[in-house]
């Protein structure tokens, strides 16, 4: 029952506490171009990728990290070209 409970306090904020909107501010924001919201960041994926759980050597995962970022896509690359190079595995 909610007869017994205590309102929630609510704390007054002050409108002029808000931050100031910068340039900054605006270059990342979502903007309108007319009556179409062009939106900011990374884009909608494909859903051309599956997601699941595979186990690799240790040395092979360490190779591809140590190239950096992107290691998971140079990898899918070398995956595919051995698809290429190898017709009669599928």
């Amino acid at each position: 029952m909610t007869a017994k409970s205590k309102p929630t306090a609510t704390a007054w904020i002050d409108p002029d506490d808000a931050p100031e909107l910068t340039d900054a501010f605006f270059e990342r924001a979502d903007q309108f171009q007319g009556k179409v919201l062009v939106r900011r960041g990374r884009p909608a994926g494909t859903a051309t990728k599956e997601s699941t759980t595979v186990r690799f050597d240790k040395e092979v995962l360490d190779a591809f990290r140590a190239a950096g970022p992107g290691w998971q896509t140079r990898m899918n690359a070398a995956l595919r070209q051995w698809l290429r190079t190898h017709p009669d595995s599928r």
